[in-house]
């Protein structure tokens, strides 16, 4: 199983061991969760003030968040379904602050990769679909993450 992942760290700060230790993850989830082999996904690294500005732009929210995943298979008003035609499935994008998960990796306690897969993770399964806008989505969402984390050894 092998992801295509578009991998952009536009803050020069992830070593191209994390960025490497974040593609296996990532591959890794994909297993787990069953998507097709040579899946397409963007993961980028910003700064706070960047994803600031996507999360003004695209979600109304103008605060520095963590994490944001753009799915590319939720369909718009009057989009319409490619069927039949043999192409990759891209899932979408993620894009994660590096310092807001220094920020969060120092409040919770954990490595800075650990908090970096965590985001990671969390972006991939919405791209999947998977929200947690009840509690019931909620639990499903956090257990599934818990367990891909804690499998591929990033436990809290």
């Amino acid at each position: 199983m092998s992801l295509n992942i578009d991998l952009i760290d536009e803050t020069n700060e992830l070593s191209e061991e994390e960025a490497s230790y974040i593609e296996k993850l990532l591959n890794f989830a994909a297993t787990y969760e069953e998507v097709e082999s040579e899946s397409e996904v963007s993961i980028t690294f910003v700064s706070n003030e960047k994803i600031k500005e996507i999360n003004r732009e695209y979600r109304r929210k103008d605060s520095v968040t963590d994490v944001i995943s753009f799915a590319m298979e939720e369909m718009g008003d009057g989009e319409m379904a490619l069927i039949g035609v043999e192409m990759p499935r891209v899932l979408g994008d993620i894009v994660i602050s590096v310092a807001r998960a220094r920020e969060q990796a120092d409040e919770y306690g954990h490595s800075f990769m650990r908090e970096l897969g965590f985001l990671a993770v969390h972006g991939f399964l919405h791209l999947l679909g998977y929200d947690h806008e009840t509690i019931e989505d909620e639990k499903v969402m956090f257990s599934r993450q818990k367990v891909i984390l804690d499998e591929f050894g990033l436990q809290r």
